[in-house]
């Protein structure tokens, strides 16, 4: 194993004991002096460097890396939301069931996203859509920081007033002078357990973009904050009411080290399923299944599918009190900081199980490898969407699945197709 000074650093958040021991147990670490091969953990701007034309740096066959050169597509919250809209209006084109809309033109499938806007570019367009319903409470979030820096929430036009160069006519200045923002309708009805807000931190792998396949990591958690939600608009600058990140939570009064305010996903079901049903239960998993598929469908098509890489993404899910899941956004770089002993663990299973699917059985990596690994190496990951199974099983397989028409679970037979199908959702 090699890094290669100046070229390659650790993510700042990584615990590199973690990603050491992983590598020990492959015994990579042994061959450190044997620069026959390479596996690199890169953060997100040393991918750009790497994959950039004017350092002429190219990958040799037996190095992979741990982003695709062009993730922000998804991550960036900007460029996440003006891909699914382009995927939703490319979809209403080839006029897909998928697009299909209600009486009032909401998508029936595809409404997994609150109403966004860019500032300062959409400015106008979001003071027309906000007074169609004046009372209600905006987020508002720079494009290119994470962890809950520089967050705010809004219910009044006045108080992004300081973004306008003249009140008058509500023109933004020019997008060069000021930081970029996305403005989404706040989801003010979260479910609430124990009165608190939470989200859902979800990793997914995916190996390739073109066929698309991705695994579902099944040991995610839920993020509480430590304050009771109230929907008040005195409390909208209290960010220990609104913002579930780790980050913000740990420096509030009620922050609990032991447990970190954290709930895994088991137990959420658990609760859910004693309060709500297991088939309401299963529905909601099912969608936020769906949710996080057609996000990286969104992508695919503009994604730089170099051979070289995979990726590990963080999806941060909210449900609302009608058990409905929005996709809040995407990490590129999802936190591997342990913040308990719980989250090590978690943390290091992940870790492990990433790198059996990316390089099978800790060999010589080999980007040329059909990266379909055998089921016993996954770990807790599960495949969550295989594209080439999908399209052997038909066009109208999305909607099969997403509608509940497909009864398929990993090889049980479908009522509608009488053959075996492996569901993409479960």
């Amino acid at each position: 194993f090699r890094i290669m000074a100046g070229k390659v650093k650790w993510v700042t958040d990584i615990e590199k004991s973690v990603l050491i021991n992983n590598f020990e147990k492959r015994g990579w670490i042994q061959v450190a002096e044997n620069e026959d091969w390479n596996f690199y953990w890169m953060s997100v701007q040393t991918i750009r460097n790497v994959f950039s034309v004017e350092t002429g740096y190219r990958l040799s066959d037996d190095q992979i890396v741990n982003h695709f050169p062009n993730h922000y597509e998804l991550t960036r919250k900007d460029l996440m939301v003006k891909n699914i809209k382009r995927y939703r209006k490319e979809l209403e084109k080839e006029g897909s069931p998928l697009a299909e809309k209600d009486e009032n033109g909401k998508y029936i499938y595809l409404d997994f996203v609150p109403v966004t806007f860019m500032l300062p570019a959409d400015y106008n367009l979001f003071v027309e859509e906000f007074r169609k319903n004046p009372s209600s409470t905006w987020i508002m979030k720079p494009c290119g920081k994470a962890q809950g820096k520089g967050i705010f929430l809004i219910n009044k036009l006045s108080q992004i007033k300081k973004w306008s160069r003249d009140s008058k006519t509500s023109s933004f200045v020019s997008q060069s002078s000021k930081e970029a923002y996305v403005i989404s309708l706040y989801i003010n009805n979260p479910l609430l357990i124990g009165g608190k807000k939470f989200d859902l931190r979800l990793y997914v792998l995916v190996s390739t973009y073109r066929p698309l396949r991705c695994y579902m990591y099944k040991l995610g958690f839920c993020r509480f904050c430590t304050v009771k939600y109230t929907p008040s608009t005195s409390e909208l600058d209290n960010m220990f009411v609104h913002l579930t990140n780790v980050a913000i939570q740990k420096h509030g009064d009620d922050y609990n080290h032991i447990h970190g305010g954290k709930w895994t996903v088991s137990n959420l079901r658990l609760y859910l399923e004693s309060t709500r049903g297991k088939e309401v239960t299963n529905k909601l998993f099912d969608e936020i299944h769906w949710i996080i598929v057609q996000s990286l469908k969104a992508v695919a098509p503009v994604m730089n599918n170099d051979k070289h890489c995979f990726e590990c993404y963080g999806y941060d899910i909210i449900i609302d009190d009608k058990l409905k899941p929005w996709l809040i956004e995407v990490n590129a770089s999802p936190s591997l900081t342990s913040s308990t002993a719980n989250d090590r663990i978690l943390k290091y299973n992940l870790i492990n199980d990433t790198l059996n699917i990316a390089v099978p059985n800790g060999e010589i990596p080999d980007c040329k490898w059909n990266k379909s690994p055998p089921k016993e190496v996954l770990g807790n990951y599960e495949v969550l969407y295989d594209e080439e199974i999908a399209q052997s099983d038909g066009p109208d397989r999305d909607l099969r699945s997403r509608s509940g028409q497909s009864t398929g679970v990993k090889g049980n037979r479908a009522r509608d197709s009488g053959k075996p199908v492996l569901t993409t959702w479960k």
